[in-house]
């Protein structure tokens, strides 16, 4: 491999570290609390500011020296060395004083001495005889704080601590003599001021816009919220709630999302419970009114008595329509009973052997339809235990049992009723032997889900298990603890 191809891939070996480094503090950032995001925003946003504001007020002269080459500052911001051109032109029109004492001569030499502005001090020296000797001055009246703006001077020139001064001297030619000029000019002092105040503005501005950014997207995210709220009150359900990070406004948009799922199960659930049931009456009105029909004309049959002979078989065609009559009834309660949520059960304290009477009053029906039962374990259940149950629901869960065993039962085969109980159940099993064409019989399964809510509202259990052709059920009830 080249030295410039290894080099390509060290740098985006690098970029692609950096670039994971980021993603991965960007997470963190994300998992942290809002106040927690808040606080380390505000820390960063006040270290950038103050960077800027070190940036800026570090690039002052450079700022400065940019400023006074334009039209506008050359007019406040003068040029030493043009300055000194003038005084140079200047200088031969006026006499040297002795010394600074020579009052006359000093008087004289004043409109030179004030060629510049109130931030200019001008100096003389003397250079020809007499070197260093202080001759004349003139001290700017802004060191003097006198006039309008001394205080906004004066706080500009404390901040630059005299190193704002621009300073100069030359040799200059007089009518008697040559002497040192040397100029302070004190100009930069009015910049700084209003340099320092924008450095202080623009730092502050950074901070903020730093702060409400972060605060604006946050609001920028519970809005968009609002929106899915807005949506799903008018029944928008099928949008999905969009991710917000994983702060608190995102635990609130995951929250508001899973809110949105359940109410549309829930809405899709009783659309199709209604349906359903708006289904069932249908069908019921329908299958209930050809057997009503024909029930009503063989009992005018029967009344006008047209068909002596046949009046045994009708009757027994009656009772056949009545029993089709009765199974349809009963699937609609067994239907409404299942996805009826408000049914409740009144649980009493029942002797166990009213549970047994009411077995044993089913078994006597089976047996005159045609099936074989054989009772198990029914006399060693104490005839002083008492179970939790309510006695209408009871005799309901054995007419749908029984009532099952009769349409699906196989009568070559016995159905077996196994009884037992101790001190916290009593238990009940019923097994019976599938006959072969039991599958080609319609059947919803309302009939076994009627029987397992009525035993779930009596705080009981049921159970079925299916083997080969034998199917089990089982009947699970509390016992009453009797107390000591």
């Amino acid at each position: 491999m080249s030295r410039n191809s290894s080099g390509k891939l060290h740098r985006l070996t690098q970029k692609v570290t950096q670039t994971a480094a980021v993603k991965r503090l960007t997470q963190r950032f994300s998992r942290m609390r809002l106040r927690t995001q808040l606080l380390c925003v505000m820390l960063l946003a006040g270290t950038l500011a103050l960077l800027l504001f070190l940036g800026l007020w570090t690039s002052k002269w450079t700022s400065y020296n940019l400023l006074s080459r334009t039209p506008w500052g050359r007019t406040v911001f003068p040029d030493l060395d043009e300055f000194f051109d003038t005084l140079r032109e200047e200088a031969v029109n006026y006499d040297l004083p002795k010394d600074e004492g020579d009052a006359i001569t000093v008087q004289q030499l004043q409109p030179f001495l004030y060629l510049g502005d109130s931030y200019t001090g001008i100096y003389i020296y003397g250079a020809s005889w007499k070197p260093g000797l202080f001759l004349a001055g003139s001290i700017p009246d802004s060191l003097l704080f006198v006039n309008p703006f001394s205080g906004f001077f004066s706080f500009g020139y404390a901040i630059l601590d005299d190193t704002g001064l621009r300073f100069g001297s030359e040799i200059m030619p007089f009518r008697n003599g040559n002497a040192e000029v040397l100029v302070y000019l004190y100009h930069p002092s009015l910049f700084m001021l209003p340099y320092f105040l924008f450095s202080i503005a623009g730092s502050i501005l950074l901070f903020f816009w730093i702060v409400l950014r972060f605060i604006s997207r946050k609001i920028h995210r519970i809005r968009s919220l609002e929106q899915e709220v807005l949506r799903m009150s008018s029944g928008d359900l099928g949008h999905p709630v969009p991710a917000c990070g994983n702060d608190e406004i995102g635990t609130l948009a995951v929250h508001l999302d899973q809110l949105r799922r359940s109410l549309a199960t829930t809405i899709r659930q009783e659309q199709e419970s209604r349906q359903a049931n708006q289904d069932l009456i249908t069908a019921m009105s329908h299958d209930l009114r050809t057997p009503l029909t024909i029930l009503n004309g063989y009992l005018e049959v029967v009344r006008l008595d047209r068909r002596p002979q046949q009046r045994e078989e009708y009757l027994e065609r009656c009772l056949q329509k009545t029993d089709e009559i009765r199974q349809l009834t009963d699937r609609m309660f067994e239907y409404a009973l299942v996805y009826e949520e408000s049914e409740t059960a009144t649980l009493t304290a029942l002797p166990c052997s009213l549970l047994l009477q009411c077995l044993r009053e089913n078994a006597d029906y089976i047996r005159l339809t045609g099936f074989a039962l054989r009772e198990n374990g029914g006399e060693t259940i104490p005839e002083a235990l008492r179970i939790w149950g309510d006695e209408a629901l009871i005799r309901r869960v054995l007419n749908n049992l029984f009532s099952n065993i009769i349409k699906y039962g196989d009568k070559k085969q016995p159905v077996t009723l196994c009884c037992s109980a101790d001190s916290a159940q009593a238990r009940f099993c019923l097994s019976n032997a599938v006959k072969a064409d039991a599958f080609a019989v319609e059947s919803n399964h309302i009939g076994l889900r009627s029987v397992r809510k009525m035993m779930e509202l009596m705080n009981g259990t049921f159970a079925t298990k299916t083997s080969g052709n034998q199917f089990l059920v089982t009947l699970v009830f509390q016992v009453v603890q009797e107390e000591t």
